[in-house]
């Protein structure tokens, strides 16, 4: 059987290095074809030199002229690009056949529609894609006859639950959450979180992004508005429930009655080789799930007044046009302001719901009009964040 092309859309971040581990694996079934990463210049030389692809990307020229210059003298050099245009180029290469979208935050979108656009089946890490612009995504990918297939693991699961049912069966998508590091702290003590605290995440190791967002809960409310669109139904089918084992990925509840659940160790590996392999499964290495040593299951309700950048989330959901595109702009600017020490732990849903709540949507979202609100928000915000921080 030939090996499967794969194109890598952030290969040096969680998500990417863990899919070359999948790769490096099952080296008869994957060939990595093309490599897309930020500024991690040092890891993408040494992702080169193992893989051998045939072109890579990376954020700005200097950092390309730097990686030639790391490169000069090997043999089978690969084609080395630079910015929007080079990760348009990676994410479009003829011999790739499924991307691997696994960029952090809204730079991801158009590598991803740029991808789809080639018809390249898309192996989706990148929840973003979907929350600034899931119909025309969607709608892409039925026009293309594209292939989008989960890699978060909650997606995943809600994806492998699925299978053998139809659509018209679901009563709801029961969408797990871990509850973060501080889903047993109070309001009060909410305000006094360090960027340091926030990055222990008690389950899973990610990135720092994808960690804060775990920890304000804007993470699940970023995959509920991923899993409206990736699976078809209305967001208020869709209830989280915060599981501290992070066991079980995610559920299904059908009309019967019956929930169909996907449990695993909470290894990101184990969905990405699903959705590499997809419809078939893989034999990963990996510890086996030990229910007897695990001992119990929990599940509580989430608190969306201590935790409110999910019920934003929910709001923008129901909203639709550009509002999630704002909601994730601002989050994003939050986000690393709070990383950067410039406001606390509480300003984050403070930032999004002021800029949410002065934006206008129109009736429907085109591509440009994303575009101009993604800028426009990360504006506003920016403008906010320097207000709070202000002495």
């Amino acid at each position: 059987m030939a090996k499967k092309k794969l194109s890598i859309l952030g290969s040096t971040g969680s998500i990417g290095v863990s899919t070359l581990d999948v790769v490096r694996q099952f080296p008869d079934q994957f060939e990595v074809v093309g490599l897309a990463a930020g500024n991690n210049v040092s890891l993408l030389k040494e992702q080169i030199l193992e893989f051998q692809p045939s072109a890579v990307s990376l954020l700005h020229e200097d950092l390309a002229a730097r990686l030639k210059g790391l490169l000069k003298g090997q043999e089978n050099c690969p084609e080395i690009l630079f910015g929007p245009s080079g990760y348009e180029t990676i994410a479009r290469l003829p011999s790739a056949q499924m991307v691997v979208s696994a960029m952090v935050g809204a730079a991801g979108l158009l590598p991803t529609l740029a991808a789809i656009e080639a018809g390249k089946d898309i192996a989706l890490a990148n929840k973003e894609t979907l929350v600034v612009a899931g119909e025309l995504v969607m709608e892409a990918a039925g026009k293309h006859a594209v292939e989008i297939l989960p890699v978060d693991s909650e997606h995943s699961a809600i994806f492998q639950s699925l299978q053998g049912n139809q659509q018209e069966n679901i009563r709801r998508i029961l969408l797990t959450a871990s509850g973060g590091p501080f889903f047993t702290k109070t309001e009060g003590e909410l305000t006094a979180v360090t960027p340091e605290a926030a990055l222990c995440h008690p389950n899973w190791s990610m990135g720092r992004k994808i960690t804060i967002d775990s920890a304000t809960l804007m993470n699940k409310g970023l995959e509920v508005i991923e899993a409206h669109w990736l699976f078809g139904v209305p967001v208020d089918m869709i209830a989280v429930h915060i599981h501290p084992e992070s066991i079980i990925h995610s559920m299904v509840e059908y009309i019967d009655g019956s929930v169909i659940a996907q449990l695993g160790i909470p290894d990101m590996k184990i969905p990405i080789a699903y959705a590499l392999a997809f419809p078939h499964r893989l034999p990963v290495k990996g510890p086996a799930l030990d229910l007897f040593h695990l001992g119990k299951l929990s599940f509580f309700p989430p608190d969306m007044d201590k935790f409110p950048c999910l019920r934003l989330a929910y709001e923008a959901c129901r909203s639709g046009s550009t509002l999630p595109c704002v909601l994730n702009a601002a989050n994003e600017v939050a986000v690393q302001a709070f990383l950067d020490c410039r406001i606390g732990f509480t300003g984050i849903p403070r930032i999004i719901e002021t800029i949410m709540s002065a934006h206008t949507p129109p009736p429907r979202a085109t591509l440009e009009s994303l575009l101009t609100a993604d800028r426009w928000a990360r504006q506003e915000s920016e403008v906010l964040v320097q207000k709070l921080s202000e002495p």
